[in-house]
């Protein structure tokens, strides 16, 4: 299927690595013309250096931290000086702090809302400019499947991307009027660094094997496995694309069936 991604200019804000790389390559392999962002300059430009080798398609890059104030301005600056506009952005930025509620202080919380919901708002605010001037214009937000099903010693991210789903649905009624679009995709256990790292100190303080930390969280999900940041970034494509022309305003889990819940 032809996602019709030939020609559109696209912004992917945290790109370096993980479902932003995945969705970043992808995008290109599709012939979008891309301008990648992530707060690690030397990240993303390798980033950008791989996504050329592997789809012939060299794309733009700029390092921006979108937690610091002006950041998320100074990308809108760049897509206008080579573009003029926008017909999509994805936002892949977030994270989560694995701790207990009584273990996490005041700078915990406000550190983790600002990775998780302000840089998305910086993001979505800078670019809102850009992608009136664009072609069926629309707004990917990276959540999280913690949102519908809360997990364990993760209170700020099941919190704060929570937060993500309100202010996709809020963003979608506000701009639907305009022709933006506005969703969200929320991973389930996905075999990112995150994971890995975490798998990594987990299996050290219980001496076992990383393998074997990963296996036992891999339990829960009903398909029996981590997802791959591709799976992910494939349900981003299509939701940035004109083929979801209809569909505004919605969280989209992918996450092998962990979440439950009825909605």
């Amino acid at each position: 299927m032809d996602l019709g991604f030939t020609g559109r200019r696209v912004l992917v804000v945290g790109a370096s690595a993980g479902i932003g790389f995945a969705t970043a390559e992808l995008l290109a392999r599709e012939g979008a013309s891309l301008l990648i962002a992530s707060r690690d300059p030397a990240g993303i430009a390798a980033a950008a250096e791989r996504i050329a080798a592997s789809t012939g398609l060299r794309p733009a890059h700029i390092a921006a931290d979108v937690t610091q104030p002006g950041a998320a301005e100074a990308l809108a600056a760049e897509a206008a000086s080579r573009w003029g506009a926008l017909d999509a952005v994805v936002d892949c930025v977030g994270g989560s702090i694995r701790s207990g509620f009584e273990a996490l202080s005041d700078a915990d919380w406000m550190a983790n809302y600002t990775f998780n919901v302000l840089s998305a708002v910086r993001v979505v605010r800078a670019a809102l400019p850009l992608l009136r001037q664009g072609l069926a214009p629309s707004i990917v937000l990276l959540g999280a499947a913690a949102s519908r099903m809360p997990y364990p010693n993760q209170i700020v991210s099941n919190v704060h991307k929570a937060g993500l789903l309100g202010l996709t649905k809020t963003l979608a009624g506000e701009y639907a009027a305009e022709g933006i679009r506005v969703n969200c995709v929320a991973p389930g256990r996905t075999l990112t660094r995150l994971w890995t790292d975490r798998a990594a100190k987990m299996a050290a303080e219980r001496n076992v094997s990383a393998e074997d930390v990963i296996a036992e969280f891999a339990h829960e999900i009903p398909l029996g496995r981590f997802g791959t940041p591709e799976e992910v970034a494939a349900m981003v494509l299509w939701l940035s694309s004109p083929r979801a022309g209809y569909v505004t305003g919605q969280t989209v889990n992918v996450d092998g069936g962990i979440a439950r819940g009825l909605l």
